[in-house]
């Protein structure tokens, strides 16, 4: 029998007791309790509706609770929860066989994980021993994960409390021309190759197992590269025999307009890992794929990883029926008919808030800048900015809330992601919702 549903004030007072929430400290947290989801909307108890327009951490791609995608996992449920991963198993030989014909190049075989973090944990110990070198090269503005190894390559601020991390991990700068003009075209930086060739340099390129990266960065910044910028860097990592990996957790599966952001600029990686767009986050899911090369090299040598649930059949349900409904309901042109609509909404909003300093998207993978002044482009915010450091932020932030509309930031770029699925009318609601909440932002715009 099924106990009786809980209250809204139960949940509470057991989530403040018993639950550790990420990134936070625990003490005086008062999260919002909330009874249900469906398409790109989620509901509180009192029956407050809200507009997630972050696709609740840019993984919701099919928005909530999807019929078929549902079904899907019921199906696989009645059938076989579990196997362990040292059995064949179809959902899972189905869905490796699916990503080695969707994946651009020559990628071809798989390893299923947890999420993006162990996938991405498993492709650098992978690209060590397929090298026999111990170096990686990351990026400042990156987010790979916060297990041991992806922390370790992770750039942002998070990382300073894990460390000392893992060994041998080298930092580049990013192609961030807006917020530093000198990195901007014609630069070093911003054509990706030279910079990464000055630092190999001092590092000794036959030292290098791999250069991981985002091809758009994501949570930090979403910063797109120059037009040249990966196959430069793919052009240096062929020289030296470097394993390119990309992390397209977050930029894969529909977000950018394309299928994946690589395929924008052409450029194919060595190990390519996915999560989150994968199966909209149903199921934990997470995958590194490599390309023929590695696999050939994995034939006569031992991969030295494993998970208890790598490969979990309800996952790998999940995510070939997600494929399946990205197909059936041709998700990625939505994304890219949407993002032109959102990209139009937010640039006409540019002429009416001066707060907003810059526009960066493709599809529904959309930053805005936020700024103090355009001219000095002052951030709203400072870097890593807490306490009141950060408050013109959340004003903006908690303001969209209370108007039925989920926003993040991090610092002082608003993160916009909502569900692949979304439509014009829920398009246009956000860009009313925006409309009214940047005037907080205006408030602090020096002249």
């Amino acid at each position: 029998m099924n106990a009786a549903a809980w209250s809204k004030d139960e949940v509470v007072e057991a989530d403040r007791e018993y639950v550790i929430h990420s990134w936070s400290k625990q003490g005086g947290l008062n999260p919002r309790a909330i009874a249900g989801a469906q398409g790109s909307w989620f509901w509180d108890y009192d029956g407050n509706r809200f507009l997630d327009f972050q696709s609740q951490l840019v993984n919701s791609n099919l928005g909530h609770q999807h019929p078929k995608l549902v079904a899907a996992i019921q199906e696989q449920a009645g059938k076989l929860c579990y196997i362990g991963p040292n059995f064949a198993e179809e959902s899972r030989a189905r869905l490796a066989q699916k990503l080695a014909e969707i994946t651009p190049g020559d990628l071809k075989m798989s390893f299923f994980t947890t999420g993006g973090a162990a996938a991405n944990e498993n492709a650098l110990r992978l690209a060590r021993h397929v090298t026999g070198r111990s170096k990686v090269v990351a990026r400042y503005r990156s987010y790979h994960g916060a297990t041991a190894g992806a922390i370790s390559v992770t750039g942002d601020p998070r990382r300073w409390h894990a460390e000392p991390g893992i060994s041998g991990v080298v930092r580049m700068l990013d192609p961030y021309s807006y917020r530093y003009p000198d990195r901007g075209e014609g630069s070093a930086v911003y054509e990706g190759g030279p910079h990464l060739e000055e630092i190999l340099q001092y590092e000794d390129p036959y030292s290098v197992a791999a250069v991981i990266l985002e091809p758009v960065t994501g949570t930090n910044g979403l910063i797109y590269p120059g037009e040249n910028y990966l196959r430069s860097i793919r052009e240096v990592c062929d020289k030296y025999g470097i394993i390119l990996i990309f992390d397209e957790v977050m930029a894969g599966f529909g977000r950018t307009g394309e299928l994946f952001a690589c395929n924008h600029w052409g450029v194919v990686p060595d190990i390519l890992i996915t999560a989150k767009g994968l199966n909209s986050g149903y199921v934990p899911l997470g995958a590194m794929t490599v390309s023929a090369k590695i696999s050939e090299w994995l034939q006569n040598n031992k991969f030295w990883g494993g998970l208890t649930y790598a490969g979990h059949p309800l996952a790998c349900a999940s995510a070939l029926a997600s494929l399946q409904i990205m197909e059936d309901e041709d998700i990625v042109a939505n994304s890219k008919r949407q993002g032109e609509r959102l990209g139009a909404g937010l640039a006409e909003l540019a002429t009416r808030h001066e707060s907003i300093g810059d526009i960066r998207g493709r599809g529904l993978f959309y930053g805005l800048e936020l700024v103090r002044n355009r001219e000095t482009r002052e951030p709203l915010v400072p870097f890593n900015a807490v306490g009141e450091a950060a408050a013109p932020m959340q004003r903006v932030v908690k303001a969209g809330m209370q108007k039925g509309l989920y926003l993040s930031a991090n610092f002082n770029v608003m993160r916009l992601t909502p569900p692949l699925v979304i439509k014009d009318d829920e398009i246009d609601f956000a860009l009313e919702v925006l409309d009214e909440v940047l005037t907080l932002a205006d408030e602090d715009v020096t002249s």
